[in-house]
């Protein structure tokens, strides 16, 4: 399905063959495919790319609710928490980000990463970002 979210995902997602394959509730949806490069323990994701996931799930949504907004101002990473609910095994894993609060000058954003079913996800992040405005000269 294609999605309004147009920008190109950064290096280190395509790094892990992270894709933009969906929309939930005009958000993009992120699928991580399983790899060598992704696993941790024998069959299963690590830890770091899950998190990974997580994040470029975030940053996706941020932009899409600024660029909504009327503005794609730069961000930068405050805090992130992340909780990890199962071991993700060696399969496709899809990422979404919500964004709870779009203030002024800071983002909080939630992210949920699952395999199989939505709603058994294997990890789950609280992430704030600070909104960077341009100057105005």
């Amino acid at each position: 399905m294609a999605t309004a979210y147009t920008h190109a995902l950064p290096p280190y997602a395509l790094a892990l063959d992270m894709e933009i394959v969906d929309a939930i509730d005009g958000a993009p949806v992120i699928a991580m495919p399983f790899a060598d490069k992704v696993q941790g323990r024998p069959g299963f994701l690590h830890g770091g790319a899950i998190s990974g996931l997580l994040e470029m799930a975030a940053v996706a949504a941020i932009h899409q609710a600024l660029r909504a907004n009327g503005n794609d101002s730069a961000i930068k990473q405050v805090n992130v928490t992340i909780d990890f609910m199962r071991g993700g095994l060696g399969q496709m894993t899809h990422a979404v980000g919500e964004v709870i609060r779009l203030g002024r000058t800071m983002a909080n954003v939630e992210a949920r990463a699952w395999q199989d079913d939505r709603s058994k996800p294997i990890a789950m992040g609280t992430m704030h970002y600070l909104i960077r405005r341009p100057k105005v000269e």
